[in-house]
């Protein structure tokens, strides 16, 4: 489950980016012929380690991302980016989906498939390794990679845990 310590109470001072994940239409067939409507998952990030995602639904592709996006304001988290990257490396599972996130050195890049790049650009991490196993719906890759990046903890955290020095952190 998504750590409660990392929510972001307010988005009033947020200048969040959204991006489209997957689109999916969906047909229900009634007596009177097919009825389309669409299913838009939507993650947004300010960019600088706030991310959260959402699902909309409706009968036009633009009404349904506009509800993926005022869901995804509802769940923001925060997130410990750390020079560009992720502090440590980190699993996580949802669904038939499991991930695994690795840091990765200055240069380095966005190493990660479609729906796990779209979480992980929009938090701001610029280099980091990424690799999913089992299921590649993108609803449960988003979910998983929202699990596993909200259950990161910053070299502060730990510091202040252990009551020592960021730098003793580094250390080991």
């Amino acid at each position: 489950m998504v750590n409660k310590n990392n929510r972001v109470k307010s988005t009033n001072d947020l200048e969040l980016k959204d991006r489209l994940v997957a689109i999916n239409r969906v047909t229900k067939v009634t007596k009177g012929g097919r009825a389309f409507s669409f299913a838009a998952i939507v993650v947004v990030g300010n960019e600088d380690g706030v991310i959260g995602w959402g699902l909309g639904k409706a009968n036009e592709v633009t009404a349904a991302i506009a509800k993926g996006v005022e869901a995804a304001k509802k769940n923001l988290i925060r997130v410990p980016v750390h020079n560009g990257t992720i502090p440590h490396e980190q699993s996580a599972k949802f669904g038939g989906s499991r991930i695994f996130l690795k840091p990765a050195s200055e240069g380095t890049g966005v190493k990660a498939g479609g729906a796990m790049r779209a979480v992980l650009e929009s938090a701001g991490i610029k280099d980091v390794l990424a690799k999913s196993k089992g299921s590649s719906n993108p609803h449960n890759l988003v979910k998983a990679t929202i699990e596993a990046l909200s259950e990161m903890r910053s070299p502060q955290e730990i510091a202040k845990r252990r009551g020592i020095s960021v730098e003793k952190v580094f250390k080991g």
